[in-house]
């Protein structure tokens, strides 16, 4: 691989237009192919094999004309402060705008608040549900603008107008806030390189990657159902993990060019050795995003292959646009003018770099560095301990949003169960008596703690399945609500020995409680997987047994800790103000397991970067420490750069308005400062230090049966040294001092 990317990267160095050309014409094409498709995106979830789906497939089957598969949205009424909507002018306003709303596009049916009893107690709230023809995929633009006009009719005639559901969904959106990423970028990569043409390269590089990968998502998503969700978080990874590569890169061509050879020379150089490693560590992170595909839910498939495919396009634009790219640059990337006096010093080698001094403090305090870090990172974790999980629903929409306001109005009104009612479905196909069934289940429900109103039965067509719906006392996530779904559903297998009929609870809510339920319980075996992977590409790349064992444990501890800081946050409300937490809860389900398989493939490209040139330099005949050593001179820089980084890009997306992605980005940033600060840059060498040479040592036998993939590129270098001298003749080079 290494001789492939060599010459990959000095072809890419001399055909630099028609790289270039052709790059372009792929954005382009991608774009126009953006502009002109509608894109369809959804937050729906969806999970076969659960008693909730299985309910809701019966439901669309014997009573189409409910429309159980399509999308639901709540609008609610409110009266003027000291007016009520029982009667009078309002009432007439109310009764004209459902009639509007029974008319609107694709909607289905509309329930009369009137004659619903969706009207509270005091005439002050009242609230249509309106449900559609259509899943919410496919509900379309024009049809939410309807719900928009007859919202502002009803604003315009003095009535406070709100609408929730999942008809109504708030678009994700970039703030401005989450440009601070790149700006913090610029910043560090400068005071890296010393040089605006070296900081430039790989933001520019990153940057039209990034465009490739989000324009080629919305394409597809004119021919795939994908969740809302799936571009923020392929910007989000693959802008990361793009100036990362680039960065690695090109710090290594300067670093050829310091060592006298020539531009094109150092450039396949470049390649031949960061960029094998750039390629195992995006393959990394492309196989842990990919296998979310596996966990058998739709929207985690498409942030996990949405995610998987902008990390594609970072490692292609980094092998092939970035060398490209240096070809324009030439010399001038390695002349840095805004050096300043010390890193003018490191260079010349009159001081040593903050890395060496660090590496070689932890070399003297092995035991007490590593003592120290493995308790800090436990401590942190212990919050994990109570992780709840669930999924956002309007009660976590941004502030002020009609979602928000809808939902807080209907819990004023009604009560905070009536934002979620449980579907309560009575399969008596296997009764003699369906209708007495139905009404055992009705009598049960009523019984129930913790449920505030029970409907009478509804039957299909054929009588022999009805419909209940029962609303809990609390509110859709909280725990007594989730406990009260488990006691129906534990009181099912009585209702069938007594009456043959079969209990079922579907719905939003339901949904949401399987979806978390499956999740938490696939969440430790895909940890095992990821783990088991680690180990395996580990054994490949560094040839030791010890290295990925050491990198599989630093990984679930990093994993751990940062699962600890985010309910701390997000759960316990720690800090809540500073992140701009308006409600704790349960922690998103989707979280943890994105969180695993994202930190995974951030890991180890930390764990490739640093510890591949230790491996380098011990292969090259230096002691174990030496080569800790070496391996932190020549790479402590550029992970520690990386690593902020990634930090600040992660960062940025706290401040956005959606709790998933406000989660997700402050999760992402915690995990890279805790995995490549205190895991790959102070527990990895406290722990080499120990082990000594017995770190690179493999079995014999394990030794024959593991092809070599040679990350470090110690092939092409033998490969290179038997080469004749004058294809490789050297050419000087400023160094960037003074």
């Amino acid at each position: 691989m290494a001789t492939f990317l060599y010459r990959l990267g000095r072809f890419s160095f001399r055909r630099r237009r028609l790289v270039l050309m052709l790059w372009i014409a792929v954005l382009a094409a991608v774009g126009i192919g953006a502009a002109g498709v509608s894109a369809s995106t959804s937050d729906a979830f969806t999970i076969p094999g659960t008693q909730s789906q299985k309910a809701l497939d019966l439901l669309e089957k014997e009573f189409p004309q409910a429309s159980a598969g399509g999308a639901t949205a709540r609008v609610v009424f409110e009266a003027p402060d000291g007016q009520k909507l029982t009667s009078g002018v309002h009432k007439t306003e109310v009764e004209s705008l459902v009639a509007d709303l029974g008319k609107a596009r694709q909607v289905a049916s509309v329930a009369d608040p009137y004659t619903s009893g969706t009207v509270s107690k005091d005439g002050t709230v009242a609230y249509a549900q309106v449900t559609y023809e259509v899943a919410e995929a496919e509900v379309t633009d024009r049809a939410r603008d309807d719900l928009e006009e007859i919202a502002g009719k009803g604003e315009r005639a003095g009535l406070a107008v709100s609408m929730g559901g999942n008809a109504v969904q708030e678009q994700p959106h970039q703030s401005v806030a989450e440009l601070i990423g790149i700006a913090v970028a610029a910043v560090v990569m400068v005071i890296t390189f010393g040089s605006l043409v070296a900081a430039g390269l790989p933001l520019l590089t990153a940057l039209f990657g990034v465009g490739a990968a989000i324009l080629g998502i919305t394409v597809a998503s004119a021919f795939i159902d994908l969740s809302s969700n799936t571009s923020t978080l392929a910007l989000m990874l693959g802008l990361a993990v793009a100036i990362d590569y680039a960065l690695f890169i090109v710090s290594r061509y300067r670093g050829e060019l310091r060592d006298g050879h020539k531009p094109e020379e150092a450039a396949g150089r470049a390649l031949g050795t960061a960029g094998s490693a750039v390629v195992f560590a995006g393959l990394t992170v492309v196989i842990a995003l990919a296998g979310l595909s596996v966990i058998g839910i739709k929207v985690l498939s498409d942030i996990g292959l949405g995610a998987a495919f902008a990390v594609v396009v970072a490692v292609v634009i980094a092998l092939t646009l970035l060398p490209a790219m240096l070809g324009f640059a030439g010399p001038r990337i390695a002349t840095g003018k805004l050096t300043s006096r010390r890193m003018r010093a490191i260079e010349s080698g009159e001081r040593e770099p903050m890395g060496v001094r660090w590496s070689k403090f932890v070399l003297r305090n092995p035991v007490k560095v590593l003592g120290v870090s493995v308790a800090g990172l436990l401590l942190l974790a212990i919050p994990a301990l109570s992780l709840q999980l669930g999924m956002p629903g309007d009660e976590s929409a941004s502030p002020g949003s009609t979602q928000r306001t809808a939902y807080d109005t209907v819990t004023d009104g009604f009560g905070p169960g009536y934002n979620g009612p449980l579907t309560v479905v009575v399969d008596a196909r296997g009764s003699d008596d369906p209708k007495a069934a139905a009404n055992d289940a009705v009598t049960l429900l009523d019984g129930l703690p913790d449920v505030a109103s029970v409907s009478p039965a509804t039957f299909n067509q054929a009588g022999d399945v009805a419909l209940i719906r029962a609303v809990p006392g609390s509110s859709p996530a909280g725990e007594k609500t989730v406990d009260l779904v488990s006691e129906i559903r534990d009181r099912g297998p009585q209702l069938h020995d007594d009456t043959g009929a079969e209990l079922m609870v579907t719905g939003t809510t339901a949904l949401n409680i399987d979806i978390s339920d499956k999740l938490n319980d696939a969440l430790i075996p895909y940890l095992c997987v990821v783990v088991g992977l680690a180990l395996v590409l580990l054994m490949l790349v560094f040839r030791s047994i010890l290295v990925p064992v050491k990198a599989a444990a630093g990984f679930l501890l990093s994993v751990l800790a940062t699962l600890g800081v985010v309910v701390a946050v997000f759960q316990w409300g720690w800090l809540a103000d500073l992140f701009g937490v308006e409600q704790t809860g349960p922690i998103v389900s989707v979280l943890p397991i994105f969180l695993v398989g994202v930190v995974f493939g951030l890991a180890m490209d930390y764990q490739v970067f640093l510890v591949t040139r230790m491996r380098e330099e011990y292969v090259h005949g230096a002691e174990a420490r030496e080569a800790v050593v070496a391996g932190f001179r020549h790479g402590a820089r550029v992970v520690t750069a990386a690593a902020v980084i990634m930090i600040s890009v992660f960062a940025g997306f706290v401040f956005s308005d959606e709790a998933m992605i406000k989660s997700i980005g402050l999760g992402l940033a915690a995990a890279v400062f805790l995995d490549a600060f205190v895991v790959r840059m102070t527990i990895v060498p406290a722990v080499m230090a120990l082990l000594g040479r017995r770190a690179w040592s493999l079995p014999g036998r394990l030794d024959r049966l593991l092809p070599n993939v040679d990350v470090e590129g110690e092939k092409l270098r033998h490969l290179l040294d038997q080469a004749p001298e004058s294809d490789r003749e050297p050419e000087p080079v400023p160094t960037g001092k003074g």
